[in-house]
């Protein structure tokens, strides 16, 4: 068949009369401020070399795309780009001429043609997929998925059939690798932990008192909180605050950590027998009890089977197979969490750590910064701050390694810090090399060893580009940039999370090393100093929103004392303008973090006025991903099952589940119905909903007028901060605490004190103390009927994210059971990213068609934005859905009829429709730099759609080029299925 005569051609010249201007979402809208939302998904393995080395292919995040290279003696030259899934993260070449790419936010897998420059496939994932690789015989493809804990195993030649899933037994499997024989396959364990945990410090449950630290029976006497160096403190704690005191510190829960199988605090005492033996029960532990640090999974690809590699690091980042030993390197943090007080972990809580794993003996482990400092006090005495080293020492660590390769011959290793901005080499056994780093771009993530070229390329997350580092001399010797369309303010806020150099007195930790990705390590801290002040609450006036003025909710705080205990780390996304922070809400801003530059960090000054701002303003465009318990159209589902949760036995005396038994599958519309008022109360009068109120679960920011008759919203503060409620009792050591957030409790599961075994050491509560939502919302405060109420609200509380939630009111009254309104939410449409790829031989298969009533239903609500990347002849073009089935094509000029378009491909031809969120949809689909001329439009006059400060001349014809999306195509497009083509009115019009 002809170009000229291919029917798609003649189905998509159908005009159709629909304005642009009120069909496409405007792309500055709130939700979607210059048309992007950031996600700040981590990279997992985002370079990749094609098996001959004819190609080098690298993920652009930002831009949802596959970027590919063409690899010469001169270095890489780029081919082109292919528009992909939201969020790519990681990218495998099954062979020279097909690409997975792994899609972290649109769960999805998209199988590239090399060769056509096109999607020709997508594979549908579990949640949060993070990489795949190829092994075993017969060859199979094995897919991380993160939030799922799950590996999935799929055959390559038929990719859409079901998969074998493999629960790996532990939290956030993400970076893989193969051994060099093919049979095993090993997998990273992004949260494996370290080995703490928290017992309680005071809880009352049934009248009896749970509280392994005051236990007279404990190392101490029940002293609480217990001393750190020997009988006394360090620092030395303010006599005042001793017990008795005027100021006495409060009962707090202790971190603890497991050495072989005993148990030990920071000063030694063995609570062995408080956490599994014979006194367990009393923190509500079973005799036995155990705490798994698994930190590499390894799958025996012939049989699927899986062991363990135990015992390495706090945070697995990435791992590479030595090709000539076999033995293994995982890079990562370690963090010191055990050691209590800011002051004794100053500048050095995080420690960047190698990990060499020899096919025989036990694993070597290195700190990647030992040659250079040795994180004593004064160190470096020239500076005022003993924790902070001269710049020049600085500029030697790497801070949060998170990519590592070898070269062919075994010889040396390669690895990036994403913190530090720089690269090191290891030999084979894992010690570092170069005193000297290499330098690169800002985040450097993948890197990628060419034996054949002498080259190591790097992939710079932070400034879309590729570093060319001449491996004969360790010296870069080129940079290639690539298209980013990441507004400014998230470029210019980045450096002060990230930056370990420009943030730290040693180099090597920053504020991302704990808000890892800006969101947890799923530890707990004791942050606090006995050394410190007291603080008022209320200590101005209006400071704080005390019990939102409800009489009896607004009296009883206590002060905030700087011996807080621990409190676990809570994520940044979406946290400004939900002032004030912390977990007590101790501080009214993100300026008064500031100080922590200096007294956590170690480093010489803190942040300008002005470096504070950028960093809170990048702070302000982070959202929640999607939900992935909500239904595809957002809803609440009625069936959410709960596998790792377990009765307690609360209610087995009324022919409830005894304690361990499994909970049955819970409805979250009914858990909501629970939540709002008037079904469970708590205390008289208020519902679950009264404090955490809805979107966000946080806090209201409004207040009980003078006359008690409404809730008013609170003044912004004088920095713009708003004024979230906090209370006086939060059930247990606290007696201020801040109403949480509950977006994000879906991910921190894996706490298990009803098991033998857990695979996480802090769970819910401030202290992560709580190993379930079970057992927390089993707690007599809350007045549930039976297991299956319970099981609702759980439900409920995994699905909470998603933002159409009833709204409260600020209807108040004496008798009433309120519900006040909450704050905005950042979250993400549960079908956010959900993609499908059609072509001519699916295109009337049920599931297909399904989908695709699906997607175009929601898009009609404006629920979420739906593009279009195809195939067409080997042409690369792009759509944006405008309701009612109609498209708007990359030419202005051009829109067309969906069902036309699909009826219409031909064999070799695909289209891959993706939901994305709303507001987004211009730049994603037509315009990718947002520069008002559409990308066709561009290539068709010799223009740069890439490249936003490039306008076509409209007298300027280019000729045809078929090499991907970088192509122009200056045939014209006429119709004569629908009688004479209308022109369309012009974009904006």
């Amino acid at each position: 068949m002809s170009r000229t005569s291919h029917p798609h051609l003649l189905a998509m010249a159908v005009l159709m009369t629909l304005g642009l201007g009120a069909a496409v979402a405007d792309a500055s809208s709130p939700s979607a401020a210059d048309g992007f939302v950031n996600w700040e998904s981590a990279h997992v393995s985002p370079l990749a070399m094609t098996p001959g080395r004819a190609a080098l292919l690298a993920v652009n995040t930002a831009d949802a795309r596959l970027e590919v290279f063409d690899l010469s003696d001169a270095g890489p030259v780029h081919r082109g780009a292919v528009p992909v899934g939201l969020e790519p993260v990681s990218v495998r070449a099954r062979n020279d001429t097909e690409a997975w790419v792994v899609n972290h936010v649109s769960d999805s897998i998209s199988i590239v043609d090399l060769a056509s420059m096109a999607v020709i496939e997508t594979i549908q994932t579990l949640d949060e997929p993070a990489d795949v690789v190829f092994a075993g015989d017969p060859l199979r493809a094995f897919i991380s998925c993160s939030q799922a804990n799950t590996v999935m195993v799929v055959d390559p030649e038929r990719p859409k059939a079901a998969a074998v899933l493999l629960p790996v037994g532990a939290e956030d499997p993400r970076s893989m690798a193969v051994s060099a024989d093919g049979t095993e396959v090993y997998v990273a364990i992004f949260h494996s932990g370290n080995g703490t945990t928290a017992l309680r410090g005071r809880l009352v449950v049934n009248g009896s008192e749970v509280t392994p630290i005051n236990h007279p029976d404990g190392p101490y006497g029940g002293q609480n909180p217990p001393p750190n160096d020997g009988s006394g403190f360090k620092p030395a704690i303010r006599a005042e605050y001793l017990p008795g005191g005027a100021q006495q510190a409060p009962e707090v829960s202790l971190i603890v950590r497991k050495n072989g199988d005993r148990w030990f605090d920071d000063n030694g005492s063995d609570w062995t027998d408080f956490v599994r033996g014979p006194r367990a029960g009393v923190g509500l532990r079973p005799a036995g009890w155990d705490l798994a640090d698994r930190d590499v999974a390894v799958i025996d690809t012939a049989t699927l089977g899986v062991t363990w590699i135990e015992n390495l690091m706090t945070t697995d980042a990435a791992l590479a197979v030595n090709p000539q030993s076999g033995s293994l390197l995982v890079v990562g943090t370690e963090a010191d969490n055990v050691t209590r007080f800011e002051p004794n972990i100053k500048a050095k809580f995080v420690k960047a750590v190698l990990a060499h794993v020899p096919t025989a003996g036990p694993p070597v482990l290195h700190d990647l910064n030992r040659g250079h400092l040795d994180y004593s006090p004064g160190q470096i005495s020239t500076q005022s701050n003993p924790s902070t080293a001269d710049p020049a020492l600085r500029e030697m660590s790497i801070g949060e390694p998170r990519g590592v390769a070898w070269t062919e011959d075994g010889t040396r290793g390669y690895v990036t810090g994403l913190g530090s901005n720089n690269v090191i080499v290891v030999d084979d056994g894992g010690d570092r090399l170069t005193a000297a780093p290499i330098d690169v771009g800002a985040g450097p993530t993948g890197v990628v060893v060419d034996d054949a070229r002498s080259f190591i390329y790097v992939l710079n997350r932070f400034d879309a580009s590729l570093s060319v580092i001449e491996r004969a001399t360790n010296r870069r010797v080129g940079t290639l940039d690539f298209f980013d369309p990441t507004p400014a303010v998230i470029r210019d806020g980045r450096p002060f999370l990230y930056d370990t150099h420009l943030t730290s007195g040693l180099g090597q930790v920053s504020c991302a090393s704990c808000h890892i990705d800006t969101r947890m390590d799923r530890l707990a801290w004791d942050l606090g100093d006995p050394t410190g002040p007291v603080e008022a609450v209320n200590g101005v006036p209006g400071q704080h929103n005390a019990g939102m003025g409800v009489p009896g909710l607004d009296t009883g705080f206590r002060d905030f004392h700087p011996m807080k205990g621990p409190m676990v780390t809570q994520t940044l996304i979406d946290i400004v303008g939900k002032e004030p922070l912390h977990w007590r809400g101790d501080r009214d801003g993100l300026e008064e973090f500031n100080a922590a530059f200096m007294s956590l960090q170690g480093d010489d000054e803190v942040l300008t006025a002005a470096d504070m701002q950028k960093l809170e303003d990048f702070l302000a465009t982070l959202h929640f991903p999607p939900n992935p318990f909500r239904n595809l159209d957002n809803s609440l589902p009625t069936e959410v099952h709960l596998p790792d949760q377990f009765s307690d036995g609360r209610f087995a005396g009324q022919g409830g589940l005894s304690a361990g038994q499994p909970m049955p599958a819970g409805d979250a519309r009914r858990g909501l119905a629970l939540f709002r008022p008037p079904n469970i109360t708590a205390f008289a009068g208020l519902a679950c909903s009264s404090c955490h109120t809805m979107p966000t679960g946080a806090g209201t920011d409004h207040s009980v007028n003078a006359g008690q008759t409404a809730f008013e919203p609170i003044p912004r503060g004088p920095r713009g901060e708003n004024h979230l409620a906090i209370f006086a009792e939060d059930g247990t050591v606290e007696s201020t605490i801040k109403a949480p957030q509950l977006r994000n409790l879906h991910e921190k599961t894996g706490f298990d004190t009803t098991s033998l075994i857990s695979h996480q050491g802090f769970g819910y509560e401030h202290d992560g103390v709580t190993d379930t939502l079970t057992r927390f919302h089993m707690h007599p405060t809350f007045f549930l009927p039976d297991d299956q109420a319970v099981s609702d609200v759980v439900a409920f509380m995994f699905a909470f994210s998603g933002s159409d939630l009833p709204q409260g009111s600020t209807d108040y009254g004496p008798f009433l059971i309120f519900e006040p309104p909450g704050p905005p939410s950042q979250d993400t449409h549960a079908a956010v990213g959900r993609q499908l790829t059609v072509n001519s031989t699916n295109r009337n298969d049920a599931e297909v068609l399904e989908a695709l009533a699906q997607l175009t239903a929601l898009a009609d609500t404006a629920a979420v934005g739906l593009v279009a990347k195809a195939s067409l002849d080997g042409l690369a073009r792009g759509f944006v859905y405008l309701g009612s089935g109609a498209l708007q094509a990359d030419r202005a000029a051009e829109n067309a009829g969906l069902e036309e378009v699909i009826n219409s491909l031909a064999p070799g031809d695909s289209v891959t429709l993706t939901a994305v969120p709303t507001g987004t949809e211009l730049r994603l689909g037509v315009d990718r730099d947002r520069d008002g001329a559409y990308d066709r439009d561009e290539l068709d006059a010799c223009s740069d759609p890439a490249d936003p400060s490039a306008v076509p001349t409209p007298s300027v014809v280019c000729p045809l080029f078929l090499d991907g999306f970088e192509s122009g195509d200056t045939r014209a497009w006429t119709s004569t299925l629908g009688g004479p083509a209308t022109p369309r009115n012009p974009p904006g019009s």
